[in-house]
């Protein structure tokens, strides 16, 4: 019987319709466009298809160009630009109407043995007794706006479990530093390192980009704040099976000109680190806000 978690799968792995070029469904998650995690996992599914089997993604570099739309299928057209000896690159371009709104290089290598080390994981408390993000939108949902009320409590095939998690209402400055543990809300039975790679960079752009806001005390739940991912990079670094708790460790060292710089790193329960990621995002304030707008007088 098909579940959330399979649906999500379902969508991500798109399909090809003509040589090197796949058509991927789309989602609306209540957002105003389309999810960029969305959008890097399909490109990343696409580009695994044209690789040999036993190379998997190491790094994936995209740039996202345009506001993706929820309510249009997505082309992506993979780029042959090398198969070597040990690395296969690829390139990606993502479109709708026609135009491009999304672009991605991606390198796969076969798994070798070789020099090995890692940083340690953070300290901080467990996954068992925290609050999912979910439930805390659902405890909130009377301040959620109506229109995307029922999509932003809708059940999530990715559950997300915050520590010290900010109030989106009313936030207080604090520093640029967040720790959530996540997983599938069920098993996966598909052991397939590329799908599971996809479910994690899908999962890797949540919450990311609003890290660079913590020491402005700003959510985008906030007249006034514009909030998007410009770019997004991953390195995977060890194999994986997104349906144990990771636990995603993030921070942004530095904000100027109305972009936000975030890291991410990435590690399971036990404390082996998996992938590293890496994103700028758009993080503008409107200069003259509404009477009435809490972001009045912050500066970014």
């Amino acid at each position: 019987m098909a579940n959330i978690v399979d649906d999500l799968i379902d969508v991500l792995w798109v399909k090809e319709i003509e040589k090197n070029v796949f058509l991927g469904k789309v989602q609306d998650l209540g957002l105003k466009h389309l999810f960029g995690g969305h959008v890097l996992a399909q490109a990343l599914v696409a580009a695994a298809q044209t690789v040999e089997k036993d190379r998997f993604c190491h790094s994936l570099h995209g740039y996202f160009l345009r506001p993706g739309k929820n309510d249009e299928p997505i082309y992506y057209e993979v780029d042959l630009i090398r198969s070597g000896k040990s690395f296969t690159t690829r390139r990606v371009v993502a479109k709708q109407g026609g135009l491009a709104i999304f672009s991605m290089s991606a390198s796969f290598h076969s798994l070798e043995p070789g020099f090995h080390h890692q940083t340690e994981k953070p300290s901080v408390p467990g996954p068992e007794g925290i609050m999912t993000e979910l439930e805390q939108a659902r405890k909130a949902k009377d301040m959620i706006a109506e229109q995307v009320r029922d999509k932003l409590t809708a059940d999530r095939p990715i559950e997300i479990r915050i520590v010290d998690p900010v109030d989106p209402f009313h936030p207080h400055k604090r520093p640029p530093l967040k720790y959530s543990w996540f997983r599938t809300l069920y098993p996966m039975t598909c052991k397939d390192q590329i799908i599971h790679q996809a479910m994690l960079a899908y999962a890797s752009d949540f919450g990311l980009a609003t890290t660079a806001l913590l020491p402005h005390g700003v959510t985008f739940f906030q007249p006034g704040t514009q909030v998007a991912s410009l770019d997004h990079a991953m390195w995977f670094h060890r194999p994986f099976y997104l349906d144990g708790w990771m636990l995603y460790v993030k921070d942004s060292p530095s904000a100027a000109g109305s972009r936000g710089f975030n890291r991410g790193s990435i590690y399971t329960q036990d404390g082996v680190m998996v992938a590293s990621v890496a994103q700028e995002s758009l993080i503008r304030r409107q200069d003259h806000p509404k009477e009435g707008d809490p972001t009045k007088g912050l500066v970014s």
